[in-house]
């Protein structure tokens, strides 16, 4: 040795020959191994203490234990390929020597010097090199590719399957080493690094892999199977025609390779969930029909069908449990309860879509689905989900300027009826109730149909599309209670069935414990004066109309008495007692003029009278005109009678709202008809005035209008009525000419001819007839008629202050009316300016700058 070697072994004393590092580096992913030789080296020293020679036995165990562990830089054996287990181990893993044995237990086992010195450093730990050296980077480079090819396959189904078998072959291939050689050696059996490993490894498969791909792929197939096994015929299971992987073994290797558990119980559960929406909605559907039967078969199908197969699904997932059978699995009682409630939750949703055309289909006998839907509104949420649900569609189908009233009026009653029984106590409908209210107080014909329905006969329910028949009937049902008595209703310490408000209810909220259609609808606007001025007007209408008892309106009358009280309704009542004198002073008159002919058996009645105070009916039509002479005779008569019995009272006839029964005598027919006062005396001034004159009287309309003293107006109406009944005809030569039709074409009786002249005669006819239909003006005036009376009376004090004073801004005549007007201008600007702009369209007034003045 020279001197510089000994003054340098001086300094580093040479190592032993044992001690010599290994010349082999730690093997990287992909290598081929090492040479027999090298293993053949290698000596443990359990017992060794010094730094250096430790750490050149750590450094070949380790170099033995990476090399036997490292995986081949290749692509897993395609499924296809039928490998069994045993082939595929002896292709892939390495033979299990003593100085590999030795090597795994230096570098894993805790009794180890080794890792004992070097716990806790993360650089020397087999598992996490195993990890990330050979899981990580052979799963990117190999596995991870082959799995996206065969996701990206059409059959997403099997596709999927395929995946999951693939990715079993790599979990086997990775875990064999580590469960037969590592785990061993391991602390506890390796339980908390097994734990470990398989944490990581699912956390590379979850964000390494397209998850919402697989869990897309996985619903799907498991949705097709349950459908299959429960036996729902749906979109896929009809055009799909293979049979359905085995999802149990799916669920089985999903679970064994760390991607089951919780993850897959939250997919199953979604399709179960869906499975079983889509049994609801196929099987119960549209049945309607009460008595239910809806939920009995429910909960029997999820107790004998749906709970065994949800059991069967969840048996592999859970940890060390293999799938088992039917017979073998236990269902509890309570698991049972649990999903027939959630059937029951599904159900109640399907009856919240359907409820709209439930409550339409009330008449059709539709309670079996509120009866269904009763059992799902126990909670708050599924009653404000019901509310909010429903109120929405009526928005959306029902609350629309297209729709008539008489529509929505309906609708309403039947809404009523149906959370009536679905809530007794009233707060779902009073929720729901709240925006049809204030859309029907809207809608100026409401209180018309409403009173009138009321009022209504069976024949004017099935004639008239404006009346609604339901609410006559409850009329005949309903209970008449006055209004106090309403609000008494809950200090009623007597009532043995008295409930709190339910926790859902509003603060405003106010159950009547005798609540009904009647008293719903009545309730609807804000005031009774705008009910009751409608009702007089309806009734003023009917009584002047209709020969009949007057027992219905009677009965009315006196419900509503009970409900706004005596006072608002007197002139009603006074309405009512004028009808029924009049037929009694009718009949004493009648009788007393038999006396003064001598007492000879007189003819049937020509004239029957009543007699109204004017002062507590609505306004009339008062329009007089001409009557025939023997119609004259006949009012003067009675007129006599009635002064000697009310020396005090005169009488003012109302020729416009007489009715006559009138016989026409013709040469080919007799025609009988009731008519209106005008049009009695329109078709007797066609009379001839010479009996034996048997010739057609032609008239004109003005010589009509002269000779009677009658409106245009009336005077066509009546002209009309009687071509449509084929009694006048107009001339084809002259307009507005019209002559008595006394013979009909013999066409006219064949209903096979085809004549040219009958066709137009038909259809002339057909069209007066239509207008006949609309009648004349109704007895009892308009507020329009009204209004449009007074506005020509201000009309001339407008025309006084335009002549003197000159143009003038609308604001400015509002004012001056106000100023001049007796008793002051009850209009606003809106209601002046629309009849200004209708002198305006006439051309007697014209707007210049914003200002009215007098067209020259």
């Amino acid at each position: 040795m020279t001197a510089v070697g000994r003054v340098f072994a001086a300094v580093f004393p040479p190592l032993d020959e044992y001690s010599v590092p290994t010349p082999a580096a730690t093997p990287v992913l992909g290598s081929g191994g090492f040479e027999g030789s090298v293993e053949a080296q290698l000596k443990i020293d359990w017992n060794l203490k010094d730094t250096a020679a430790e750490q050149v036995q750590w450094e070949r165990a380790w170099h033995t234990a990476t090399t036997f562990l490292s995986l081949p830089g290749q692509q897993l054996p395609a499924i296809n390929d039928r490998d069994d287990l045993d082939r595929l181990y002896g292709k892939w893993w390495k033979s299990f020597t003593p100085e590999v044995a030795a090597a795994l237990r230096y570098v894993v086992s805790p009794d180890s010097f080794g890792a004992r010195l070097r716990k806790g450093q993360k650089q020397h730990d087999l598992l996490h090199w195993y990890f990330e050296e050979a899981g990580l980077r052979h799963f990117i480079q190999h596995v991870r590719p082959r799995i996206l090819q065969l996701l990206e396959e059409t059959d997403a189904k099997y596709g999927v399957t395929n995946v999951v078998i693939h990715l079993e072959r790599a979990h086997a291939v990775y875990l064999h080493n580590l469960e037969e050689h590592v785990y061993p050696l391991c602390a506890d059996g390796g339980g908390q690094e097994k734990r470990w490993i398989m944490s990581n490894l699912t956390g590379l498969l979850i964000y390494s892999l397209p998850q919402q791909k697989i869990n897309d792929d996985l619903t799907e197939l498991f949705n097709m199977h349950a459908e299959a096994a429960l036996g729902i015929q749906s979109e896929s299971s009809s055009t799909e025609r293979r049979k359905p992987p085995n999802v149990r073994r799916l669920a089985t290797r999903l679970q064994d390779i760390g991607m089951g558990g919780s993850r897959l119980q939250k997919i199953l559960a979604d399709v179960m969930s869906g499975v079983l929406s889509t049994y609801i909605k196929q099987s119960f559907a549209s049945e309607w029909s009460s008595r239910s039967q809806v939920t009995a078969k429910l909960r029997y199908w999820v107790e004998n069908r749906f709970a065994r197969y949800i059991v069967e699904m969840l048996a592999p997932l859970n940890t060390g449990v293999r799938p088992q059978t039917t017979s073998e699995t236990e269902i509890t009682l309570s698991d049972v309860e649990k999903w027939q409630e959630i059937a029951i939750a599904h159900l109640g949703a399907l009856r919240t879509e359907e409820l709209f055309n439930i409550i339409v289909e009330w008449e059709n006998d539709s309670r079996g689905a509120i009866e269904d839907l009763k059992r799902y509104v126990t909670n708050t949420a599924a009653r404000t989900h019901v509310t909010s649900s429903f109120c929405e569609v009526l928005s959306r189908r029902l609350l629309q300027p297209g729709a008539a009233t008489t529509e929505i009026l309906q609708v309403y009653i039947s809404i009523i009826r149906a959370f009536t029984l679905l809530d007794p106590k009233g707060v779902l409908l009073d929720r729901v109730a709240r925006p049809i209210r204030r859309y029907l107080r809207d809608r100026d014909d409401t209180v018309v149909i409403v009173v009138s329905s009321l009022l209504a006969d069976a024949e004017e329910t099935t004639s008239n599309s404006d009346i609604l028949p339901e609410l006559g009937e409850e009329m005949q049902n309903s209970t008449t209670t006055t209004a106090q008595e309403e609000d008494d209703a809950d200090l009623d310490f007597d009532d043995m069935e008295w409930m709190p408000d339910p926790v859902d209810a509003g603060p405003d909220y106010k159950k009547s414990k005798y609540l009904d259609v009647i008293g719903s609808l009545i309730s609807l606007f804000e005031t009774k004066d705008i009910f009751v001025k409608e009702f007089q007007k309806v009734l003023g209408e009917r009584l002047l109309k209709q020969a009949q008892d007057l027992e219905k309106e009677i009965r009315v009358l006196e419900f509503l008495k009970l409900r706004f009280g005596e006072a608002p309704l007197q002139a009603c009542e006074v309405m009512l007692r004028d009808i029924v004198d009049s037929r009694r002073l009718d009949h004493v008159i009648l009788v007393e003029q038999q006396k003064i002919q001598g007492h000879r058996t007189a003819p049937e009645p020509t004239m029957h009278a009543r007699i109204l105070s004017h002062l507590f009916w609505p306004a009339l039509h008062s329009e007089d005109f001409s009557l025939p002479v023997e119609i004259s005779a006949s009012q003067a008569l009675w007129a006599t009678g009635f002064e000697k019995i009310k020396q005090s009272r005169k009488l003012t006839w109302l020729n416009a709202l007489g009715q006559v029964t009138i016989e026409l005598d013709l040469e080919d027919r007799t025609v009988t008809e009731v008519v209106q006062t005008w049009q009695a005396s329109v078709i007797y001034a066609f009379q001839n005035k010479e009996s034996g004159d048997r010739r057609p009287v032609t008239k004109t309309v003005q010589q009509l209008m002269s000779s009677l003293s009658m409106s245009e107006s009336f005077v066509r109406n009546a002209l009309t009525f009687w071509v449509g009944k084929l009694v006048l005809r107009p001339s084809s030569t002259h307009t507005d000419t019209y002559h008595v039709l006394e013979t009909l074409p013999s066409s006219a009786l064949d209903p096979s001819s085809s004549s040219k002249s009958m066709q137009s005669t038909l259809l002339t006819a057909a069209a007066a007839a239509d207008a006949a239909t609309s009648g004349p003006a109704p007895a009892v005036r308009s507020e329009e008629d009204i209004a449009q009376e007074k506005m020509e009376v201000f009309w001339q004090f407008v025309v006084g202050m335009l002549t003197n004073q000159g143009a003038m801004p609308l604001a400015r005549i509002v004012m001056m009316l106000k100023v001049v007007v007796p008793g002051g201008f009850p209009y606003g600007n809106e209601e002046l300016k629309s009849f200004l702009e209708g002198r305006v369209k006439e051309g007697k007034l014209e707007v210049v700058g914003g200002q009215y003045k007098i067209k020259a």
